[in-house]
């Protein structure tokens, strides 16, 4: 794919910005490879998670500026997207830790924010600047920052595109955890790891469309209450919820049978 690679290992998949001679300036064609590779992993019943990273020293340094003067002229209104990864990270089904090893601006942290779980590097330099060119921040930044740190964090970042580090990141609400960028990626993969060998997959899929859908739609706690009780009735009865009994009574890793690909249904909407 066009600067962008898939491993694969024991259930979790790494996506790496790979085009590390740009600092994984970001093209329309990764954009495009990331999509696809979104697509591909959430059909793939063997990956249980998905690490999104950048190829050292940096994770995005945000759009491809190598056009100069013309990267951002008018685009044809009738193919232009201002979000340019489809499917975005919380529309998967599997968790997405976005492991961000080092820079991210631009829309390398706009992408980024569309991930469950961020781990960023504490020296490294975040900013969505696109105030500061003549243009706006994208990939539904406007809605992420705001959902994850609150309207007056996303008034701060996004008017005035100032930069930050890891640490106030994570005292923003923007990031789980800042370390130091060589253990990023380590850290996000301990934390994969784990997660694909002890999480149900239909356990996490349904969780974390939940709490998308609540994010999206505005669920009050009745409404929430309601999709509660029909995921519970989904999954309670199922051979996945008695193994998951069995595996800690035996202490043992568990063996899931549920599969997404065959067993998904989505959530009603409002």
């Amino acid at each position: 794919m066009t600067g962008v690679r898939i491993d694969r290992a024991d259930g979790v998949a790494v996506v790496t910005l790979d085009r590390p001679e740009r600092r994984n300036a970001f093209t329309a064609a990764m954009g495009q490879a990331l999509g696809r590779a979104y697509r591909e992993l959430d059909a793939d019943d063997e990956i249980r998670v998905i690490v999104l990273t950048g190829a050292a020293p940096a994770f995005c340094a945000g759009a491809d500026l190598s056009e100069g003067v013309t990267t951002f002229d008018k685009p044809d209104s009738a193919t232009f997207s201002a979000a340019p990864v489809d499917p975005p990270a919380f529309a998967l089904r599997k968790p997405v830790i976005a492991a961000v090893n080092g820079h991210a601006i631009g829309i390398g942290l706009t992408l980024a924010m569309q991930a469950d779980i961020r781990l960023v590097a504490e020296h490294a330099r975040y900013a969505i600047p696109q105030v500061r060119l003549g243009v706006v921040p994208d990939a539904v930044a406007h809605w992420t920052v705001a959902k994850f740190a609150g309207m007056s964090v996303a008034a701060d970042i996004l008017l005035s595109g100032r930069t930050f580090d890891g640490a106030e990141a994570v005292r923003l609400g923007l990031a789980s955890r800042c370390l130091p960028a060589a253990d990023v990626l380590p850290a996000a993969l301990a934390m994969a790891a784990d997660m694909a060998a002890n999480v149900a997959p239909m356990s996490a899929a349904s969780s974390k469309r939940l709490l998308w859908d609540t994010a999206i739609h505005g669920y009050d706690p009745t409404r929430v209450s309601d999709l509660e009780t029909e995921l519970h009735l989904r999954v309670m009865g199922s051979p996945d919820a008695a193994e998951g009994i069995r595996a800690r009574l035996d202490h043992r890793a568990p063996v899931w049978s549920a599969r997404l690909s065959r067993d998904w249904r989505d959530l009603p909407q409002p």
